[in-house]
């Protein structure tokens, strides 16, 4: 239903590619365009700590070191099938390289720095692995032939069906050089659904000849904020939206209607979470609500060097307006599959910044590969899986120096995560959830140093590299894998929901033919699919997207590299 005003809750990548959009094809002001929100990082954060300390889910956390840079996640691109976020990019200046689109600043730094991993695995007492082998048995290739080769109109049949069950006759898969590689680049884990498993085999089908180097990775100039959501938020500010943070919308007004299908929202409550004052906004039959209905980085909460970060128990802000929606319609999805098991879904992450080039230099020696956006993952000696099998422990990405427009020319900035936080640290005896951040960076260096091919161990350097740290952060996300979560596809709501005449939903958690979730690209299109709904443009004209499944060059490709 075509509307002439928008009002967007949630201010992250999603909904403000769907502002960009309703402007520059529905050729709308962007003064008729509202945002509400905690805050305007969505995912693609990364900033200066101090800015960060005040933010809603760390204010009852207070940091005694508030120094360096955090980022508490950092996601890859890839050109070929995020053809949805390059055009966005491609509308909107960058804000760092003088005539340049933010999509032009992209490609211009990735051309100069391509990414090609050395180091992909490596393990104690062997060192640096060669994952050239991916080491598929016969009932590896089997299963995963049979996901690769589903069509799409049978994917219902892994409706609530996890990664552990489809493969639970075929316990090897977890122990492959490809499970290894596949688990750490796109965050899978063993409890995640196998019908996500299935789209991104789909899209990312071609990384099977590539997936130990990650050449098909591509990177932002800086940090992901800086890079692309800066770019948006200044456009969107110059074209007159209003960015109203620290809001925390609670609850949906909808119209009574005969009918408990038909969703029109009349208005909402919300908490202004500075002064702790209750806002009401009404919503006229004129505008059109564009809702990001989950978050990863909700509940997210922040350590630093000397104490480790917080467990935060709130459901989510984004989350909790979802379930509220929910319980008034049967068709909107169901919150609880995704956020309701942290188990499933928690991360733990860590920003390293010393202040000088030590360790980063120590790293360059032992994985053999300058500094540049590598991911690097650890897997254990010994069995650490409920299945009895060994595992990724640990994994770091060294970026191209410097990741932040502020970070001085001596320092260094490091990321790094362990992807299950409740698995025990060795070295301190205790889950990692509960370590500090330099306790995070002692296990980083134990990890390094049973890999360190020498003649000097970096474990010598190791009084120098805690003499050299500004600060470390660690950051605990319990939705972070909440995207992944096992579900049935009408678990996710549509973008447009059938009978809604002004509710329109965006982001991670809403159902798309084919996209797969956690990626700029998903994102960026939902809110594609949003704005043109609302200015009544034309789904055909909506950027194409590639099916490499159905490339039969790409798939002989990827047949040859399974049997290799």
């Amino acid at each position: 239903m075509r509307k002439n005003k928008a009002v967007m809750i949630g201010a992250g990548l999603a909904n403000m590619a769907a502002a960009v959009y309703l402007i520059q094809e529905g050729h709308w002001s962007g003064s008729d365009i509202t945002f509400y929100a905690l805050d305007q990082d969505g995912s693609n954060d990364g900033d200066v700590t101090k800015d960060v300390t005040d933010d809603y889910w760390n204010k009852n956390h207070p940091m005694s070191n508030t120094k360096g840079y955090i980022a508490r996640g950092g996601r890859m691109l890839n050109y070929r099938t995020y053809v949805d976020l390059m055009d966005l990019l491609d509308r909107i200046p960058s804000m760092t390289e003088p005539s340049m689109t933010a999509a032009q600043d992209t490609r211009d730094f990735d051309s100069k720095h391509p990414t090609f991993d050395k180091a992909r695995l490596l393990q104690g007492g062997k060192g640096i692995l060669d994952a050239s082998k991916l080491e598929f048995n016969r009932a590896d290739r089997k299963l995963l032939s049979k996901l690769v080769l589903m069509p799409d109109e049978d994917e219902t049949k892994l409706d609530n069906v996890t990664i552990a069950e489809y493969f639970a006759d075929d316990p090897h898969f977890f122990e492959t050089n490809f499970w290894f590689m596949w688990e750490t680049t796109f965050a899978f884990r063993t409890r995640s659904s196998a019908q996500e498993l299935r789209r991104y085999m789909h899209q990312m089908i071609y990384e099977f000849t590539q997936i130990e180097h990650l050449v098909g990775v591509n990177r932002t100039r800086y940090n992901q904020y800086e890079s692309i959501m800066l770019p948006l938020i200044n456009y969107l500010k110059t074209q007159g939206c209003e960015i109203i943070l620290n809001r925390r919308v609670t609850e949906f007004e909808f119209k009574e209607t005969a009918m408990t299908d038909e969703i029109t929202v009349t208005g909402f409550k919300m908490v202004n979470t500075k002064t702790g004052d209750t806002e009401h906004i009404t919503i006229d039959n004129d505008t059109g609500v564009i809702f990001t209905n989950g978050s990863i980085t909700d509940s997210a909460t922040l350590g630093d060097y000397d104490t480790p970060a917080p467990e935060n128990m709130d459901y989510g802000a984004a989350s909790s307006l979802w379930r509220q929606a929910a319980n008034h319609f049967y068709n909107v999805g169901h919150p609880d599959k995704f956020f309701a098991d942290r188990d499933a879904s928690e991360w733990l992450s860590f920003t390293l910044t010393t202040k000088n080039h030590l360790l980063l230099n120590d790293i360059t020696r032992i994985t053999t590969q300058l500094p540049g956006n590598a991911l690097n993952s650890f897997i254990s000696t010994e069995p650490i899986t409920p299945l009895g099998q060994i595992d990724v422990d640990m994994s770091i990405v060294v970026h191209h120096q410097p990741h932040f427009t502020a970070q001085k020319t001596n320092e260094t900035v490091i990321w790094g995560y362990f992807l299950y936080p409740r698995r025990e640290s060795k070295l301190f005896d205790k889950p990692y959830m509960e370590l500090t951040g330099k306790e995070m960076l002692l296990e980083l260096i134990e990890h390094l140093s049973v890999v360190d091919p020498g003649p000097i161990n970096i474990k010598e350097h190791q009084d120098d590299i805690l003499d050299s740290v500004v600060n470390n952060i660690p950051a605990y996300m319990p939705y972070d894998s909440a995207l992944f979560n096992n579900r049935a596809k009408i678990d996710r709501p549509e973008v447009i929901p059938e009978h809604s005449t002004n509710l329109a939903f965006t982001g991670e958690f809403v159902e798309q033919p084919y996209q797969m979730i956690f990626t700029e690209q998903s994102a960026v299109r939902s809110g594609e699919i949003a704005a043109f709904h609302f200015a009544g443009i034309p789904m055909s004209k909506l950027v194409k997207t590639p099916r490499y499944d159905r490339d039969i060059p790409t798939l002989l490709r990827a047949a040859k590299k399974m049997f290799d």
